[in-house]
């Protein structure tokens, strides 16, 4: 989402180089790779790292290169002494002799892992470390921050407007804590989920004996917010009788517990939320005029999800980084998966998408989720359904596995690799008698050779793809991903 990012190896072996290439570029990551000598060079112009691969002799200088960058995670490979790689913290694995791709896989899972967890991701893209959870960078939450930071400085009142799960505590959060006030207590108290009698009570207090069950005097919401910010969630739903008692307060900044005489000073900063239309309810009589004025000095609109659908992919790095530091569990989203929550309504805006990565971490914790993997109502795109551990691709694994386990590196720089006929024959069914001198594309061979194989077992088929899919010995589902991938189709 921030950027491909790219594998860098590490080899003074020309020839491990060459074949531990020949893996990479198979298996479609992007990368590097180079001699010793050059990796200051990449590290200072390769600005996205996934991981770095150690190949046989660890020098000083590489060792240094681990303790120095704690933000990369390092994997080994084929090398002699492995104890110059004990205790480092950020070494996360051992790429196996021979090259085995299910593992390079799960290795490079990993290293994605390893970034997701790292502390300074929680901070990523955020213009203040204060501005916690308001992540963005859609014009709309670029406005929203603008006005928090116009209005905390001073005394106003704030009246924050929008859907219900759109973040309007957190936006008087960050109000409160940019404030002269942040040094005090920030009360937030929800008006609609307080019953109407017991309301006051919860506001101003009481005093002992002031109604049956009050055994004690007791201090209220405002007494308790003192040289700090009150936040009134839901204002919309406070009774009338209490609107126009919080209105006095306003205007006159005292108020007197229940049960009480005496006058207390209100030394607090009022913000208050609601995601109705308090205009609407003045039209209706049920929401007071003058203190829908009082209250609406300066007002903030929070966006709904779907107004800023570009933010949901730094929603899900924020909110994944908050459950993988709670939880110690973690998840991951394809592209085609964010894709799909891109073109969902959000009724229940950043509450409802929280709610889905939990959903998601419970069900496929440490996994790849894809769109098959989301729930029925996410599923927006017509995606052939995603299997971690690639099983209608087996046999193709199989073939590659077998055909890279036959390397053998050679001490020389300038040693050749020789593939035998026979390794040439289990993956494309057909004998190379010699490999040209001037080499080959490995991966377009191949693909070249998929491509007139499925064409073949097609044209049999007469196009009928579950039998096509049989002769090859691959599942439908991944046949016609194939044939999308090649942009097969029937001549008529």
């Amino acid at each position: 989402m921030q950027g491909q990012k790219y594998i860098l190896v590490v080899d003074n072996n020309a020839t491990r180089r060459h074949q531990i290439e020949t893996v990479l570029a198979f298996v479609g990551e992007y990368f590097h790779v180079f001699a010793e000598e050059e990796i200051e060079q990449y590290l200072a112009e390769v600005p996205n790292v996934l991981t770095i691969i150690l190949c046989g002799d660890v020098s000083e200088k590489l060792q240094n290169i681990i303790k120095s960058q704690p933000t990369y995670p390092f994997i080994y490979h084929d090398v002699i002494d492995k104890k110059q790689l004990s205790g480092y913290v950020n070494v996360i694995g051992e790429l196996a002799t021979p090259l085995n791709y299910a593992q390079l896989t799960e290795l490079v899972h990993h290293s994605h892992q390893y970034h997701n967890n790292l502390p300074s991701k929680r901070g990523f893209n955020r213009p203040n470390s204060l501005f916690r959870s308001l992540v963005g960078t859609s014009s709309a939450m670029q406005q929203v921050r603008f006005l928090i930071e116009q209005v905390a400085s001073t005394s106003a009142s704030v009246l924050i407007l929008g859907e219900s799960g759109t973040g309007k505590e957190v936006v008087a959060r960050n109000i409160h804590n940019l404030s002269e006030r942040s040094k005090g207590p920030f009360v937030p108290v929800n008006c609609g989920a307080i019953p109407a009698e017991l309301l006051e009570s919860e506001l101003f207090g009481h005093e002992k004996g002031a109604f049956t069950g009050a055994i004690s005097t007791r201090k209220g919401r405002f007494e308790m917010a003192e040289g700090g910010t009150l936040f009134l969630d839901e204002i919309g739903d406070m009774p009338q009788p209490m609107q126009v008692k919080l209105l006095r307060v306003l205007q006159e900044r005292t108020f007197e517990r229940v049960g009480g005489a005496k006058s207390l000073k209100a030394n607090v900063r009022i913000v208050a939320a609601t995601h109705q239309h308090l205009e609407d309810m003045i039209k209706t009589n049920h929401f007071r005029e003058d203190l829908y004025y009082r209250l609406n000095v300066f007002p903030i609109e929070t966006p709904a999800l779907r107004e800023r659908k570009e933010d949901i992919p730094l929603l899900l790095q924020e909110l994944i980084s908050r459950f993988s530091a709670e939880q110690g569990q973690s998840v991951r989203f394809t592209e085609q998966a964010i894709d799909s929550l891109k073109e969902h309504t959000w009724a229940g805006n950043v509450r409802e998408l929280s709610n889905l990565i939990e959903r998601m971490i419970i069900m496929y914790g440490e996994q790849v989720v894809n769109v098959g993997q989301l729930p029925q109502k996410y599923r927006h795109l017509d995606v052939v359904d995603f299997q971690p551990e690639y099983p209608e691709e087996l046999q193709e694994r199989e073939v590659i596995n077998e055909m890279f386990s036959g390397f053998d590196y050679d001490d020389e720089d300038d040693a050749s690799t020789e593939i035998s006929s026979e390794d040439l024959s289990a993956v494309s069914g057909n004998t190379v008698d010699v490999l040209p001198n001037s080499g080959l594309n490995l991966k377009e061979y191949l693909a070249e050779l998929e491509i007139s194989l499925i064409n073949q077992a097609l044209g049999k088929n007469d196009w009928v793809v579950a039998r096509s899919a049989e002769l090859l010995g691959m599942r439908r589902t991944t046949l016609v991903e194939k044939m999308r991938k090649y942009n097969l189709q029937k001549v008529s």
